[in-house]
């Protein structure tokens, strides 16, 4: 199973994504998100979901089911875009409040025992080599907190990414 997330206006993502598997989670920008307040909540209170009611309360239960979290993003200054970082926010729950030495570095405790592959499509007009830099450090970041099983990067240098990409 996959989960797809990705920042595409509607109208471009039924194009460049006309056959979606029904066993793909998605989540998009026409979906209601709100911002982490950073209350921790989702450790202490009601462990593993976001106390805020909306449809991306219950990512970190999206993310435990699947293998592989593919990713499409505008390249925004060497990140994500403001969606799709809002979305890697609201998922601190997918960790465990607790450390642990991996790897040499301090990282979060795992929460759920599944190795999950990420593939990222960063997409956007002119990016720079450091742009480019930036995110892959970003990606391997946020794989190493999420106790990844290893990734996958691509960069497209257009508006939005070419039709017929291989994200599902």
């Amino acid at each position: 199973m996959k989960l797809l997330l990705h920042d595409l206006p509607e109208k471009e993502a039924k194009k460049l994504l006309p056959n979606i598997p029904k066993d793909t989670i998605v989540y998009s920008p026409k979906q209601n998100i709100h911002p982490c307040i950073g209350c921790f909540s989702c450790w202490f209170v009601t462990p593993g979901y976001c106390i805020i009611k909306d449809d991306h309360c219950n990512l970190s239960e999206s993310f435990s089911k699947v293998q592989e979290v593919v990713i499409i993003s505008k390249c925004v200054y060497g990140s994500y875009s403001p969606y799709i970082k809002n979305v890697i926010d609201r998922n601190l729950s997918y960790v465990l409040p607790f450390f642990e030495l991996r790897e040499g570095n301090t990282r979060h405790t795992p929460r759920y025992e599944n190795k999950i592959n990420f593939t990222v499509h960063f997409y956007g007009e002119n990016l720079s080599q450091e742009e480019k830099s930036i995110s892959q450090d970003l990606v391997e970041a946020n794989c190493k907190n999420f106790n990844s099983s290893g990734s996958t990067i691509r960069f497209y240098d257009e508006k939005l990414p070419p039709k017929g990409i291989t994200a599902v």
